[in-house]
């Protein structure tokens, strides 16, 4: 089972989200998260061995895709 976020606002969120928040956030695995993460499309970036997705992209990926099945 995943964690529930602890978030109650968008201007919470930290300027970069990694895959343990997003997972957290979006109520999916970790492992999805990854898959997500490579999509095309998908705002993420990597920094060294790290991938993070910024929050304000995040956001507008989000709003772009309301109603998509992903």
């Amino acid at each position: 089972m995943t964690k529930q976020s602890t978030y109650t606002s968008y201007e919470q969120l930290p300027l970069f989200l990694d895959a343990k928040l997003l997972s957290a956030l979006l109520g999916i695995s970790r492992s999805g998260v990854y898959e997500l993460m490579h999509e095309a499309g998908f705002p993420s970036v990597r920094i060294g061995s790290r991938i993070v997705v910024p929050s304000k992209d995040f956001l507008e990926w989000i709003d772009a895709h309301k109603g998509e099945d992903v």
